[in-house]
């Protein structure tokens, strides 16, 4: 079974184009690793303090999420998680929720 890893962030409104160039512009290395399976930016509802961003990761297993979690892969991919343009952008750090799948159809 899957385990997937989301974060969701509140975006400050009229920051979501800055916001959604962070990913964008960034180098994922996601592909480098063992059960990496999938990635996604979702936007959600705008509610009237900020818009809701969630991003949604797909592993093969809880562990080679937590084994990304160790690399250097993941390293590379927060060194700039507290620039300027991201703290502008959103109005607190992200709330991570993970989720062992229990029921998966394709």
């Amino acid at each position: 079974m899957s385990y997937i890893a989301m974060n969701r962030f509140k975006v400050r409104p009229g920051h979501e184009a800055t916001f959604e160039d962070i990913w964008k512009s960034r180098e994922s290395r996601l592909k480098e690793l063992e059960g990496f399976r999938g990635f996604s930016l979702l936007k959600g509802a705008e509610a009237e303090d900020h818009v809701l961003y969630a991003t949604h990761t797909l592993w093969s297993s809880k562990e080679d999420f937590e084994a990304w979690t160790r690399s250097e892969q993941f390293r590379d991919a927060h060194k700039n998680a507290g620039n300027s343009r991201t703290r502008e952008a959103l109005m607190g750090p992200p709330q991570f929720e993970g989720f062992d799948a229990v029921l998966e159809e394709a």
